[in-house]
């Protein structure tokens, strides 16, 4: 990395610094505005201190509630911006994959407004995934401000994001691996450190502007047998399934609302209906519902109890996202796994006393798989939940679990619940993160097979003035740079002996010839791998009735 490079990096990371205290604050602002809102709307009060809406006295007057602020979102989103729909993490990766890492500024106030109403009402969803859209179109706003490039602007996205969620739930790691998994796509020094250092920086307002300890305090977990260790991975399996049919059953409701023959600014009072009918025989389904969470990770919750929040958190949370209102996945999806989690561990210990398995560390590990299994955000899913519990002994049974989880949603769905809206767009989504092969291969990699060295030539010296100067042992990313920016069809190589001598003409063909290697490497390392596999059964094969000419 050259000097100015260094440079832009230590600009950037300033930028993302600063985006971080603000956001910060504004997800400070957000909490205490859905507080505000909830007291108003199910206590009458003006007030801002926590008060869970589960406890009101309303009586069929909370069906209405959620449908008044679906009504107001539906108008903010006709009148103010579209964009305030939906849940945030998707609509921040369209931005980033399409359009430049460009999200309108007025996303920054009106999706904390929009999310503090609908939630405050009763909405079945939780603070964070508001905080990461506002924090995104924040960084994004801030970067269209500055003359940087695209890239560098989806660096600030990116850290703005991440930097709420750390905010939120104070877990730096979790948001940091939440940026490399479904923002950046990309592992580099110049991406992960402006993230970084904006993630620490939502940390110590976490620390500062909300409370010290675990998001989610928890019993403390002890470390677990084998067997417990074979069961948790177990459990992550069927979760796996779960999170299959979550994601499919939120879609199908979101087309459900796309037939309606009304016009889509209704749509989110028409889900705050079935949101407020719910909530009137399940209270405990309304608003944020980290309360639940903590509850549930205790181990004490009774198993009727949990089987109606399991159930209709779910059915509230999926028409109501179905439906277009401003809300999030993340805290539902925590609800909803760490209840499945904790009926299946009840399950166990019901039919196998001697499992020797906790309830608590089932509901850990099911609210983590589950999101591992819907979002595909691997290690984000491991180190939310050592972070947000600070239960070391959980590592073994989340890597477990989380992994088994992981590989059914690979296995079993195309798309993820992040990415099947862009999807249907035709927006393709990495889902890899290769090192570049341009910057693994030298130009003398490619010399010979595919370049020439004829007349094009004039002098050397009139080369050298007129032409970027090339080595054989530069990489070929260089070498594309050099080409882009000089507006010549080919370039003159230079030897690394003889720093005078030209010896290859470099061109565009040598760039395609260079993934055309690559990809032949790896065909023929499938291909071997194929044959040491036949071999292989040849040989047992062979073995086999060998043995049986003997007997």
């Amino acid at each position: 990395m050259s000097l100015n490079e260094k440079k832009r990096l230590l600009q950037i990371s300033l930028l993302s610094i600063t985006v971080a205290v603000v956001i910060s604050i504004i997800a400070k602002f957000l909490v205490l505005l859905i507080h505000l809102v909830t007291n108003i709307c199910f206590y009458g009060s003006f007030d801002t201190s926590f008060r869970s809406p589960a406890d009101n006295h309303l009586g069929l007057f909370v069906i209405i509630l959620p449908a008044i602020g679906g009504l107001l979102v539906g108008l903010m989103a006709l009148f103010g911006s579209k964009a305030i729909r939906g849940h945030g993490i998707p609509e921040a990766m369209e931005q980033v994959l399409t359009n430049q890492s460009k999200i309108k500024p007025s996303i920054a106030f009106l999706k904390p407004i929009s999310s503090a109403i609908v939630i405050g009402s009763g909405g079945p969803f939780g603070a964070e995934g508001p905080i990461i859209a506002t924090g995104g179109a924040l960084g994004s706003t801030i970067g269209q401000l500055f003359k940087i490039t695209p890239n560098e602007r989806k660096v600030i996205l990116a850290a703005g994001a991440t930097a709420g969620m750390s905010a939120i739930f104070g877990t730096p790691i979790a948001a940091v691996f939440l940026a490399i998994e479904l923002l950046l796509f990309e592992f580099s020094p110049k991406a992960i450190l402006p993230v970084a250092l904006a993630c620490i920086t939502g940390a110590a307002g976490h620390q500062l502007l909300f409370e010290s300890g675990p998001v989610f305090p928890m019993p403390d977990l002890e470390s677990p047998t084998n067997l417990a260790l074979g069961i948790y991975s177990a459990i992550g399996i069927v979760i796996g399934f779960i999170s299959l049919g979550l994601t499919k059953i939120v879609y199908w409701i979101e087309d459900v609302f796309e037939q309606l023959p009304l016009h889509w600014m209704w749509w989110p009072a028409i889900g705050g209906i079935a949101v407020g009918t719910i909530g009137y025989f399940s209270p405990h389904t309304l608003g944020v519902g980290y309360d639940n969470i903590t509850s549930v990770l205790s181990g004490n919750v009774p198993l009727a109890l949990m089987l109606s929040l399991c159930f209709f958190k779910f059915l509230s949370w999926a028409i109501a996202l179905g439906s277009g209102t401003s809300g999030g996945t993340l805290a539902p999806l925590l609800t909803i796994g760490g209840t499945a989690g904790a009926i299946l561990g009840t399950l166990v210990q019901l039919f196998f006393p001697d499992s020797g398995i906790s309830i608590s560390m089932a509901a850990l590990i099911g609210m983590s798989s589950m999101f591992a299994g819907a979002s595909r955000a691997y290690l984000t899913s491991i180190t939310f939940a050592l972070e947000a519990t600070m239960q070391s002994h959980a590592l073994l049974p989340l890597l477990g679990a989380c992994t088994a989880s992981y590989l059914i949603s690979f296995f079993f769905m195309e798309n993820t619940i992040m990415t099947e809206k862009i999807a249907r767009r035709g927006i393709y989504t990495p889902d890899s993160y290769e090192p570049d092969v341009l910057r693994r291969i030298t130009i003398s990699d490619v010399l010979g097979k595919g370049s020439k060295t004829n007349e094009v030539y004039h002098t050397k010296a009139r080369m050298q003035h007129h032409f970027p100067v090339l080595r054989e042992n530069d990489p070929l990313s260089k070498a594309v740079k050099l080409l882009a920016s000089s507006n010549e069809d080919s370039l003159p190589v230079f030897g690394s002996e003889d720093s005078t001598k030209v010896i290859a003409l470099f061109t565009y063909k040598d760039v395609l010839h260079a993934y055309k290697l690559h990809h032949q490497e790896n065909e023929q390392a499938g291909v071997n791998l194929s044959l040491k596999r036949g071999r292989m059964k040849m040989m047992i094969k062979s073995r086999r009735m060998l043995g049986k000419r003997n007997q």
